[in-house]
């Protein structure tokens, strides 16, 4: 493939993904703005691969895996982590009452209930619910076993639930998720 066909080809691609792997990494960080470092790190680290990568599908799984293991390795820069500590946060969502049916009025909420969770289990409960992959799917992506996915949303949901009520989280199997 020529340079200019090979150029056009993921210009079409990274138009067609971006849009979704931003949302994925805005929700593992929470940041705009490092949502958006992250998608263009993820981007460019696919371009490179984009030589090597055969199918279309596999264009999309690489780009949100290059998604996952940035957010994951900015999650250890303890620098560029910025946490806010409020005393408040628990008893505030607790009492606050989320529909089922999606209500843009309930984003804040949910973003700050996916904040207070560790990186970890952040990365397992956006993969698994929000990008929809199957349990194998996300410990693939995330290099880790089946178990960790399985305990990690255990957790997560817990949290999650103490979070938003047990309204909001109850369509969620209890004893982690569908494989």
């Amino acid at each position: 493939m020529g340079d200019s066909a090979y150029d056009a080809a993921f210009a079409e691609f990274m138009h067609a993904a971006w849009p979704r792997l931003y949302r994925t990494a805005l929700l593992m960080l929470g940041d705009h703005g490092l949502a958006e470092d992250v998608t263009q790190t993820a981007l460019a680290n696919t371009y490179a691969a984009w030589g090597r990568i055969r199918e279309p599908l596999a264009a999309h799984s690489y780009a949100r895996t290059a998604v996952v293991n940035t957010a994951t390795s900015w999650f250890r820069r303890r620098a560029r982590r910025r946490e806010t500590v409020r005393e408040d946060l628990e008893h505030g969502l607790a009492s606050s009452t989320i529909a089922r049916t999606p209500d843009p009025t309930d984003r804040p909420a949910l973003m700050q209930a996916l904040a207070t969770l560790p990186p970890r289990q952040r990365a397992v409960i956006v993969l698994r619910y929000y990008e929809d992959l199957t349990v194998a799917q996300t410990a693939d992506a995330l290099g880790c076993s089946l178990g960790t996915v399985k305990s990690q949303t255990f957790d997560a949901l817990a949290t999650l639930r103490r979070f938003l009520g047990d309204d909001v989280v109850s369509t969620v199997p209890r004893g982690g998720a569908r494989d």
